[in-house]
């Protein structure tokens, strides 16, 4: 095994971290007795010699030896090699990105021809695939096929023997394998295309096990989006349900103890995942339904109400899941879905729990819905820290406190006020103090008191800045003497963020915060423009009169300033207001900035300044066609202008209209995005009501 393995010079070979020397030693591993070693050789493949999806010149070697393991039948785990050899060949497994979107020309991929070479390698050895496919080995049964469908080059021939060999398969996770191939086939070939999506179709519909059929529809749906059934909402209900009542072809799999190892540490959770579920794949063909469906909302909204209401708790759960998906990237009325998530709060499953949670923390206003399910599992069950994650039950009660707080429900106050009382409070539930409005004003006394015990270290911006962000939202100003000790004995680290917070907490306090105007006025010649402009925006709000404020502010308009500079000064001239009106030519310079957020910030703080309507809005139009994520700043700016933005009417009735949140990402997304979103529509027909004299 592994002959000529030493024929090789590894040393002058390189990988993620240097020389390739070690790799023949990862490969000797890969087909070694003991299960351990052969774990931390996968795993050292995955992280220096396939790191992050790379091929490397050693990566090109070791496939001629990683051929020659899958086909040895006395090498154990070979389901691991044979994926690794799928990802090395070009496939994203979890996506179908081309390579040949990687210009070998650019220098930032310049190794992108060892994707062509390490797929043509590969594809010629891919025959050796062609004999797994019915191997006694589960894993290499299940990692065949995606191989086959991916790396053969010969598809008509892998078509016929996925579907021959589906004729015979007993297992449902294989089966459901082989399936997903032909889907694969379906998209990378076109000459196969008709001919897979019309066995699809057939197979959908056909009298197989409900789980084969579940898969087909979820591949139609992925590979013909257009012959996706009208009634597809009834079926896949009906399959599930059947799913649900079907006994499982095989025993659940004994955890096995994570080595120390990446590999194993995944291969933990997902097994932690599915414990205790009958049918866990029937998450994966969900996903994949949803992911096709992608616009089609109202089906997948009708699809996780049903979901929602199985009498399966990992149906639930992944609903939920798939539910945070869905409202992540569309717009629409989402109350059923939020209620029935709610009710999930008090099933005894701690993973459940752990999933509804986790979806409401991240909904804001749009979780109120669950308000009274939150206030519920809050009141009731073991006692647990309500200020910090909890370890004994998942998400612990913090995450349903943060999440009834978010939606600005009164009830949180009490249980904030306790949890206050904690010795760690997470920061997240003190920004969520502002959702709360006048509500959350019993909570100065404590949030003082926590302040006060703030030590003045390296760590005080964490500890304290969320603090004075709770301060600043209920008008604590009977805190005046905490927040200025903070202020005057921040250490040298951070400190100039520890002084910019402590500053927009002065300016909340008002007038009642006069005690603290030599520090501000101190603080206006700053180096740094956002304390400097902070402190400007404090002065005028504690004492009154502008000059001073504004004259330093100016002082940051000037030609050569950087767009942060610029934008902190507009912004707080945009909250001084009328009284800053003196600042309006040194704005008008920013109108014509190279720089989006200049430009933009300019027109909002001259606005609200001097008004000059006729020279703003072009510019916040601009901007909100420029760059989305300044659309929220600008809907605030059109909604105060009312009858004087009526040309932006056109712009703001589209965004009202359309479906797909103006900030969705398909790369990511954001704690705050749903929030955000749905702050856009209230300002949008805020604008409206105001451009059309409705809400005057």
């Amino acid at each position: 095994m592994l002959t000529g393995i030493e024929e090789v010079d590894w040393a002058s070979l390189g990988h993620a971290y240097g020389p390739a020397d070690d790799v023949p030693e990862l490969l000797r591993g890969l087909g070694s007795d003991d299960p351990a070693e052969r774990e931390q050789a996968l795993d050292g493949m995955y992280g220096a010699v396939h790191h992050q999806g790379d091929v490397y010149d050693s990566t090109l070697a070791c496939i001629p030896f990683l051929l020659e393991l899958v086909a040895d039948a006395t090498v154990q785990d070979r389901g691991g090699i044979i994926e690794l050899l799928t990802s090395v060949g070009g496939i994203d497994l979890d996506g179908d990105e081309e390579m040949d979107e990687l210009d070998p020309d650019d220098e930032e991929f310049i190794p992108a021809g060892n994707y062509a070479m390490a797929a043509a390698a590969i594809a010629a050895g891919a025959d050796v695939f062609l004999g797994l496919i019915d191997d006694p080995d589960l894993e290499v049964r299940l990692a065949t096929p995606c191989a086959l469908a991916s790396l053969h080059p010969d598809p008509a021939r892998v078509l016929g023997l996925l579907r021959e060999r589906l004729t015979v398969e007993r297992d449902t996770e294989v089966r459901l394998a082989l399936v997903a191939a032909v889907g694969r086939i379906a998209l990378r070939h076109e000459s196969l295309h008709g001919e897979t999506v019309d066995w699809l179709a057939w197979l959908a519909r056909a009298a197989q096990a409900p789980g084969l059929r579940l898969a087909a529809l979820a591949q139609l749906a992925r590979c013909a989006p257009a012959e996706i059934p009208d009634d597809v909402v009834q079926l896949v209900t009906v399959l599930l349900d059947e799913v649900r009542t079907t006994p499982p072809d095989r025993p659940a799999e004994t955890p096995r103890t994570a080595a120390p190892t990446l590999i194993g540490q995944v291969r933990e959770l997902l097994e932690e995942h599915s414990a205790g579920r009958r049918t866990p794949w029937t998450e994966e063909l969900l996903r994949t339904l949803h992911t096709a469906l992608d616009d089609r909302v109202d089906d997948r909204h009708a699809l996780l109400l049903a979901q929602l209401r199985s009498p399966d708790w990992g149906q639930r759960s992944d609903a939920i899941w798939l539910a945070g998906g869905l409202i992540r990237i569309w717009r629409g009325r989402y109350e059923q879905v939020v209620r029935l998530v709610g009710e999930q709060l008090s099933d005894p499953e701690p993973r459940l729990r752990e999933a509804a949670t986790s979806f409401l923390e991240r909904l804001f206003e749009l979780a109120a819905p669950a308000a009274d399910a939150l206030a519920t599992r809050l009141a009731t069950g073991p006692a647990a820290p309500l200020g910090r994650r909890g370890t004994g039950d998942r998400c612990g009660k913090s995450a349903a406190l943060l999440a009834l707080a978010r939606s600005g429900d009164a009830r949180a106050v009490p249980l904030l006020a306790r949890a206050l009382e904690e010795h760690e409070v997470r920061s997240e539930l003190l920004y969520a103090v502002d959702a709360l409005g006048p509500a959350a004003l019993p909570l100065a006394p404590v949030l003082r008191r926590r302040l006060a015990e703030v030590t003045l270290d390296d760590r005080l911006h964490e500890r304290a800045a969320p603090l004075l962000f709770a301060l600043a939202a209920v008008r604590g100003a009977q805190a005046l003497p905490e927040v200025l000790r903070v202020l005057r004995g921040a250490p040298p680290n951070r400190r100039e963020w520890v002084r910019e917070a402590c500053l927009r907490t002065l300016a909340a306090f008002g007038p009642a915060a006069r005690e603290a105007l030599p520090e501000v006025r101190e603080l206006l010649g700053a180096e740094s423009a956002a304390v400097s402009s902070v402190a400007a925006h404090a002065l005028w709000s504690i004492d009154g009169p502008p000059e001073e404020a504004v004259a330093a502010l100016e002082g940051w308009l000037r030609p050569g300033a950087t767009c942060a500079e610029w934008c902190a000064a507009a912004l707080s001239l945009g909250a001084i207001g009328p009284a800053a009106r003196e600042a309006a030519p040194a704005l008008r310079a920013g109108l014509g900035s190279r720089d989006l957020w200049v430009r933009m910030r300019s027109a909002a703080a001259l606005w609200r300044v001097a008004g000059e309507p006729d020279a703003v809005l072009p510019v916040l139009l601009a901007a909100w066609e420029e760059n989305r994520f300044a659309r929220v700043e600008v809907a605030e700016c059109l909604a105060e202008m009312g009858p004087l933005a009526a040309e932006a009417e056109p712009v703001i009735r589209a965004e009202l209209a359309r479906r797909r949140r103006h900030n969705a990402r398909e790369d990511g997304a954001g704690s705050h995005d749903v929030h955000d979103d749905e702050k856009l529509l209230t300002l949008c027909q805020a604008a409206l009501d105001r451009m059309t004299r409705r809400g005057l």
